[in-house]
């Protein structure tokens, strides 16, 4: 399944702009639909996961990368 969901590059940007820009990529999305998120932001790895409970959506796995970190984000209702 992950083979085939998106990659949203956001690796370079810093707090907040991982989170404002993958709200504004889920924003666009059906519930229910995956998104990786790709980010170099040391402070990802606690951002993207309370930003997942906070707006409803599911993190469904983080794996870290080179040089950072990549979430696998379920779009909620």
């Amino acid at each position: 399944m992950s083979e085939t969901t998106d990659i949203y590059d956001l690796r370079g940007l810093n707090c907040p702009l991982p989170v404002l820009k993958a709200r504004r990529r889920l924003a666009d999305m059906a519930a229910g639909d995956l998104l990786w998120l790709e980010t170099t932001d040391p402070l990802a790895v606690i951002d993207i996961p309370a930003f997942c409970q906070e707006a409803g959506h599911r993190l469904v796995e983080t794996r870290p990368v080179s040089g950072g970190h990549r979430f696998l984000v379920e779009r909620g209702n």
